[in-house]
């Protein structure tokens, strides 16, 4: 299996209601691509934040093999 992981930087007016759309969205990937084995994805614990480094969302997907990868990358559903 593959991991891959992606931080991102929320733009401060976007809401938590927008996060959980977009969290929901994400994790609902899952089945609809090939090779997606799971996918979480969510903000820092309150208790680490100050260690982020300004970043405030994060993504783990995990993915079957190497070659679902790409297809995991190019998937209309993740576009």
């Amino acid at each position: 299996q593959i991991l891959t992981a992606v931080l991102f930087k929320v733009k401060p007016d976007v809401t938590s209601s927008q996060l959980n759309e977009w969290k929901s969205l994400a994790k609902g990937m899952v089945g609809k691509i090939p090779g997606l084995v799971k996918l979480e994805a969510d903000t820092p614990l309150p208790s680490t934040a100050h260690r982020a480094m300004g970043f405030s969302m994060a993504l783990v997907a995990v993915i079957e093999k190497a070659d679902d990868l790409k297809s995991y990358a190019e998937h209309p559903a993740h576009l």
